[in-house]
């Protein structure tokens, strides 16, 4: 079988795993009686008054089975409920919040990679010297901080030098001005399209505290997973015969040594990427940053059931598609992995 059949394959697998996320997240609203069910896609404190025709419309008092095939079809159609919070529809509030998330995401995934990997393998060709001793202790200091921690420890000693929430007060009244075109949703993007790129150093500024704090904690396991898995290459009896044949240490370690040493901590690192949307609702919390995190938070404060759930699906389907892209980076790069 090879890579093109092992793609397909995993993509016909994930039929079963989304059909399993679906089950778990209508399980846990069935937990809720039928009125409070049918809150979920009450537009209105008036239409809260008419619960009975939604119980209806929606099938909330029909068979669990019958239920669940109707909920089914209203996901599919994209119908997650109203947000009460956002006041519209939870789909919409969801892709409006997350550009802002895959922005801070998107900035926080090279301070993850770079120092992680490089570190990593610095460490592991400079075993228990200097450098390595750094490196570990790094690696373990920043393992054991909470996000939570660091980041109000970085809010407190930064607080007045660099800003939290999204954008400035000047750059928002730009943002919603007709001057200003909203291409992506991304501040910095949309900075750099519209020529103002003293909005994107503005935007910039409001992304360091929060991607730093997202990113400490992840970038110091990577760093130790690939100096463990850089020292057992470099132990391998390959790398003993290609020194013996007179190679360079540096061809040793960049061609031979660092490629098969990249295969656990590539597939770690992906899913640590997809765990930032995991980790990113306390981040955005603590900067005020508004994002689906920030949105999730909200509306578990505020009881917005529906909001809730349509975030813990988004975060299921993250997953599994970051999943997905780890299995197909493992195969591609060892193909001695039988698909």
């Amino acid at each position: 079988m090879d890579l093109r059949d092992y793609i397909i394959r995993r993509l016909l697998l994930l039929i079963p795993v989304l059909f399993g996320i679906t089950l778990l997240i209508f399980a846990v609203l069935m937990l809720f009686s039928p009125s409070q069910r049918a809150a979920v896609y009450a537009t209105s404190p008036k239409a809260l008054k008419n619960i009975d025709v939604i119980i209806q419309k929606y099938g909330l008092n029909e068979p669990i089975y019958v239920q669940y095939f109707t909920w089914l079809k209203q996901v599919l159609s994209g119908n997650l409920g109203f947000s009460q919070i956002a006041s519209r529809p939870v789909l919409e509030a969801i892709l409006d919040k997350l550009p802002a998330t895959f922005e801070l995401a998107l900035f926080s995934a090279p301070l993850i990679l770079i120092p992680g990997f490089y570190l990593g393998t610095v460490a592991a060709t400079h075993k228990d010297k200097l450098v390595d001793q750094f490196s570990r202790v790094l690696a373990i200091v920043g393992w054991s901080l909470p996000t939570f921690w660091l980041g109000l420890i970085l809010l407190m000693f930064f607080s007045g030098i660099l800003p939290t929430g999204r954008l400035s007060n000047q750059a928002v009244l730009l943002k919603q001005s007709e001057a200003f075109t909203v291409y992506t949703g991304m501040n910095t993007v949309d900075a750099l399209l519209n020529g103002k790129f003293w909005m994107f150093f503005d935007a910039v500024q409001h992304l360091i505290l929060p991607a730093v704090t997202l990113a400490v904690v992840s970038m110091a396991a990577l760093m130790r997973i690939m100096r463990s898995s850089m020292l057992e290459e470099l132990r391998a009896k390959y790398v003993t015969t290609a020194r013996a044949k007179g190679l360079k240490e540096e061809t040793v370690i960049n061609k031979h040594a660092r490629r098969n040493a990249l295969i656990s901590p590539v597939t770690t690192a992906t899913w640590m990427v997809a765990l930032l949307f995991n980790g990113v609702a306390v981040v955005e919390i603590i900067f005020n940053y508004k994002g689906i995190g920030w949105l999730f938070i909200r509306s578990a404060q505020q009881l917005d059931i529906a909001t809730v759930l349509g975030f813990s699906l988004f975060n299921g389907l993250i997953i599994m598609l970051f999943n997905l892209l780890a299995d197909i980076l493992y195969a591609y790069l060892d193909p001695r992995i039988n698909y």
